[in-house]
């Protein structure tokens, strides 16, 4: 269904997408072996093992550009019968491996610094290589909200990783000549300590990279934004009187597939309402990149004035409790004396099912003669 259901368009953006990342990834790995290599050349001259391991992270830099490539790469590889849902998530495997690098470099500099507080060695500097350091600030700085700015543009986690990194590796160069300058004027070499220091900012966003990543690998709530602008296309046919229960799953960047109950009159054939779900599965797609794998459905009573009016009870009832955000999929059969409907409550509650299950108490005192047939519901755009 989801290859059938994917335009040309589609296809394009995606090559457009992976075009734009290696390219700007490129970009960095070039300015990162450049800014590597002069550092290197001036931390050995002036003995200096601030600017020696700011060349030693630049490297590392570089590293995380290629594994964005290659991420980015593997990551673009069409769906097969292993992988029905393609490979898109290999870009979060790839951004977290960059975070594990920006995290281990931050322990490596902290070790290092801490084994110079214990022997310290006396740096020299020279003009020169303190102009270098200065326009390797200018030059990270640029690289790291370029690569950011892309990153978020093309909802690349490697990229803004890398782009966090670079503009941090812009304060590392930057305390540099802090320190270079207070040993010159004061003659106190502060580089050590502030190696240290820089070395747990390094660590503390390298644990927040991956600590972000790993979150989406384990599948996060659904995106807002994006769940309203889909409820509202759907809620856009005339016959649709709901649209609840959305599932989006993310198999990657951009790439989603998900499922929706609509309500619809209860006078639906099923010839009709089959040509509705295509409709609606077409039109998602067209206006938000999502393939709906499945749209069940809820049907409402129409024709019984009598069971109209008891879901207006049933849905003061449910609402009235300060944990329950939803009710939806209601349906009584007179004859058989049964009632079902679904209660969407809320993750603040302390126990959702003992929400339930009082809101299904209230109810049968209210339709003693009823069978009730409730079904808990989760909110998966809920903030």
């Amino acid at each position: 269904m989801s290859e059938a259901m994917n335009p040309n368009r589609e296809e394009t953006a995606g090559n457009s997408r992976e075009k734009t990342i290696i390219r700007t990834s490129i970009v960095g790995i070039i300015a990162n072996v450049f800014l590597a290599a002069f550092k290197a050349v001036v931390g050995l001259m002036s003995n200096s093992i601030a600017i020696v391991l700011d060349a030693v992270n630049n490297i590392s830099d570089a590293g995380s550009s290629l594994i964005t490539i290659i991420g980015t790469k593997l990551a673009g590889k069409e769906p097969d019968k292993k992988h029905p849902f393609g490979y898109g998530r290999i870009e979060y495997l790839s951004a977290m491996i960059i975070s594990v690098i920006v995290l281990y470099a931050g322990i490596t500099s902290f070790v290092e610094s801490v084994k110079q507080i214990i022997h310290p060695e006396t740096p020299d500097y020279s003009t020169v290589s303190l102009i270098i350091v200065a326009v390797a600030v200018v030059v990270k700085i640029l690289l790291g909200r370029y690569v950011k700015g892309v990153g978020v543009k093309v909802n690349s986690d490697s990229l803004i990783n890398s782009g966090e990194d670079a503009t941090l590796d812009s304060i590392i160069s930057a305390s540099t000549l802090v320190a270079a300058g207070i040993f010159l004027i004061f003659h106190i070499s502060l580089e050590a300590w502030l190696g240290a220091i820089i070395s747990l900012i390094i660590i503390k966003s390298g644990i927040e990279m991956l600590r972000e990543t790993i979150s989406k690998i384990l599948g996060e709530r659904n995106d807002t934004e994006l769940a309203q602008g889909i409820r509202e296309t759907v809620m856009s046919f005339p016959d649709v009187q709901g649209a609840y229960d959305l599932v989006l799953n993310n198999y990657g960047p951009d790439t989603w597939n998900g499922s929706i109950h609509i309500e619809v009159p209860d006078t639906y054939s099923a010839d009709r309402l089959d040509q509705l779900i295509r409709e609606i599965t077409m039109k998602v797609l067209a206006e938000h990149h999502v393939i709906l794998t499945a749209v069940g459905v809820y049907s409402v009573n129409t024709k019984d004035e009598n069971v109209i009016e008891a879901y207006r009870k049933v849905r003061d009832i449910v609402l009235a409790h300060e944990h329950v955000k939803q009710i939806h999929g209601f349906y009584l059969t007179e004859d058989q004396k049964t009632m079902r409907f679904d209660v969407v409550v809320s993750f603040d509650a302390a126990d959702r099912k003992a929400v339930c299950r009082e809101v299904t108490e209230n109810v049968q005192k209210e339709f003693p003669d009823y069978r009730l047939q409730v079904t808990m519901d989760t909110d998966f755009a809920e903030e």
